[in-house]
């Protein structure tokens, strides 16, 4: 089977893709920049994230689950408000339904809509 074509850039293992899905490595690189950032630390990152896989399946979509949720846990701690995470959260979820397969997930300034 070949890889789909958004995942060709990415790193392979054993000719597989590291990652199945683009989103699971924007969601590593989202963390590794935030570290970066300082808006938590890598060891806040660890903690966090190794109680969120002990909470899912033993599953490549349950670590994934288990990384978003580590980032939104660790983002309600910290820099920004409940109403504006959940307005980012939003605007994220409609712009993802919205996006074709494959395509680039974008918003327009404002976080309110996607853009098409």
């Amino acid at each position: 089977m070949q890889p789909h074509e958004a995942l060709k850039p990415l790193a392979t293992r054993d000719n597989d893709p590291v990652f199945e899905e683009a989103w699971q490595a924007q969601a590593l690189a989202l963390a590794d920049c935030l570290i970066r950032e300082g808006v938590f630390t890598a060891t806040d990152w660890a903690t966090v994230l190794g109680a969120c896989v002990c909470e899912q399946d033993s599953t490549t979509e349950g670590y994934y689950l288990a990384v978003l949720s580590a980032l939104e846990g660790l983002l309600d701690k910290g820099e920004l408000p409940a109403p504006e995470l959940k307005t980012r959260r939003d605007a994220w979820a409609r712009a993802y339904e919205n996006t074709p397969h494959g395509e680039p997930v974008k918003l327009k300034l404002g976080l309110s809509e996607t853009s098409q």
